[in-house]
Formats: C-alpha cells, structure tokens, sequence
C-alpha cells in the first residue's frame, strides 16, 4: 500500500476518528500521550498529527508545526488547536520527506503513526534530520506484544487490519527507531508490551 492508498482511507475514518478511538483513548493512551508528550519544549514538529489529539498536552506557549498525510484530519485538529490557544502552522506531507531544512526543531513527536508509515525506518530518519543535534524525538507507538499468545493473535489478523485501515500492528516500533539510526534514549513499554513510550535523540555525527 502506498501514500496515495493510504490517504484515501484515512480521508474516509477522518469523520468517525475521534469516536472510534475514544475507549482505548480512555482506558490508556490519553495517559501515555501525558507521560511522553509533557516534555516537549521549544520548537515542535508533530508528525502525522491527526485531529490533533496531542494538542491538550503541549505546552500553551509552545510553537507548533503540525503535519499529516491527510487533510481531512487536520482540518478536526484546527479546532483543537484553537480552544487550546496554541500557535499551530499546519501542512499536508508525508513523513519520509518533510518539507523542513535539517536541525529546525528543538522537539519532534508522533504518536501511533509508525504502524501506518509505508517506510518507517525513512520516517524516523526525517524525524532524526529534522531535529536539532542535541533535541529530542518523543514517541507513542504500539506494535507487536512480547507476550507469546496476544503477538500471535495480532500475526495471524496483522494482513487483514492492514488492509482494512492501513495498520501494521505487529511492527516493533523500538527496533525501527534502532534501525533508523536514532539513539534510544529511554523506552518502556504498556498494556500486555503492546504500547511503547520512547525519548530518542539524534545519532551523534
């Protein structure tokens, strides 16, 4: 699948995003995005920021760069935005080529997005050249459980998930950020391993 397919279909969950999502939302992740996202400072960029559901957590002076592969969900992240008061450019693009000059961002986060890049190794890259030497890459990812019997589950379903809203579930988020070349800085994982809160950093020239 590629970005062309994959924003067809996230131009269509757009509408019933937000709802879809809101049990998980709150049993956990509203909690994650709180432990990861409170740090951010300075300049943010936040990719594939979706209807803005990090926008409350954010520090209200902060200056923010919000992009995404959809228009659709941006345009439910405005108003996010707005009742917050945040200061928030917002821009079409895809993750594995930002539109932004190397070292720009003091802070970049995503959230939940890896699962959904068509190259995640090159999106976490972009993240890394982006990011000033010596900031920092913040992120909330799920993928596949350590646990034996859930991460066979999300195995055997992994092809038809994808093919219905473009979710690799049964990534391992930790080792794409290793394989991107970024320095993992401190990660933990939630909810039976299938959760991953990560600070990473770019690799040192």
């Amino acid at each position: 699948m590629d970005n062309r397919a994959i924003r067809e279909i996230y131009e269509g969950l757009a509408s019933a995003y937000d709802w879809a999502e809101g049990i998980p939302e709150a049993l956990v992740i509203r909690r994650l995005r709180r432990r990861v996202f409170a740090a951010a400072r300075g300049r943010i960029l936040e990719v594939a920021a979706g209807t803005g559901r990090n926008f409350e957590i954010l520090p209200a002076d902060a200056s923010v760069v919000a992009v995404d592969l959809t228009e659709a969900m941006l345009r439910r992240a405005r108003p996010k935005a707005r009742r917050r008061g945040l200061q928030v450019s917002f821009a079409v693009m895809e993750a594995e080529a930002l539109g932004f000059r190397d070292g720009t961002f003091d802070t970049v986060i995503s959230s939940l997005s890896t699962c959904t890049f068509v190259d995640p190794v090159a999106a976490l890259r972009e993240m890394a050249r982006v990011c000033r030497p010596g900031g920092r890459i913040l992120l909330l990812e799920h993928g596949r459980s350590n646990r034996r019997w859930l991460g066979r589950l999300q195995d055997r379903f992994a092809e038809t998930h994808y093919r219905a809203v473009a979710c690799r579930w049964n990534r391992e988020p930790d080792a794409l950020v290793r394989a991107a070349g970024l320095e993992l800085v401190a990660h933990t994982r939630h909810l039976l391993g299938v959760f991953h809160v990560m600070e990473a950093r770019p690799a040192a020239a």
